[in-house]
């Protein structure tokens, strides 16, 4: 974890450090991989004013917080980002919870999986399993993104640009195939 610290008015010492890393621990707990973490600490008169800045991979995170104490200030910007980060993992268990369900834009095809023997037999005996899809139209690279963050190994799709439908796949060399229909 790599925090930033910017004191204004304030001398920052290791206590403080400390302080700020054990509170932040709850926060990136919800969090995947930040990126960045600023902290500017800073006292007017009377006031002392906390404000965390998290920048990670799906966005960012911002808190300000004024108090007499300063602990108190930071405790308080701590609890305001803990908020700000649990509401944005439920959000995202959510969405991947609603990904299996049928969408308004979205149109269901059914997928019929065979076996191979019964392929090169020339003749088709038995429909193994049926799964439906929601096909979606997106771009190339949402599609991409969505395959990145799926345990699928493909992703059918409706192409934005081309309004054909294609399946972006996952390739044991961890790049991705396309493929999609002439003409």
């Amino acid at each position: 974890m790599n925090i930033e610290f910017v004191g204004r008015h304030v001398e920052i010492d290791n206590a403080i450090r400390s302080l700020v890393a054990a509170r932040l621990d709850r926060v990136l707990r919800f969090l995947m991989e930040p990126v960045e973490i600023r902290v500017a600490l800073e006292e007017e008169k009377f006031r002392q004013i906390a404000e965390i800045h998290v920048s990670h991979r799906h966005g960012s995170l911002h808190a300000r917080e004024e108090n007499s104490q300063l602990s108190e200030a930071i405790g308080l910007a701590a609890e305001h980002l803990e908020r700000q980060a649990r509401r944005l993992r439920k959000r995202a268990v959510d969405r991947r919870r609603r990904a299996g369900r049928e969408t308004a834009n979205g149109r269901r095809w059914p997928v019929e999986v065979i076996t191979a023997g019964s392929v090169a037999a020339g003749a088709v005996r038995e429909v193994v399993r049926t799964s439906h899809l929601d096909v979606e139209p997106m771009t190339l690279d949402e599609a991409a993104r969505r395959l990145e963050g799926s345990r699928n190994d493909f992703v059918v799709f409706v192409d934005t640009e081309s309004a054909r439908v294609n399946v972006l796949y996952r390739r044991r060399d961890e790049h991705f195939g396309l493929i999609s229909p002439e003409g």
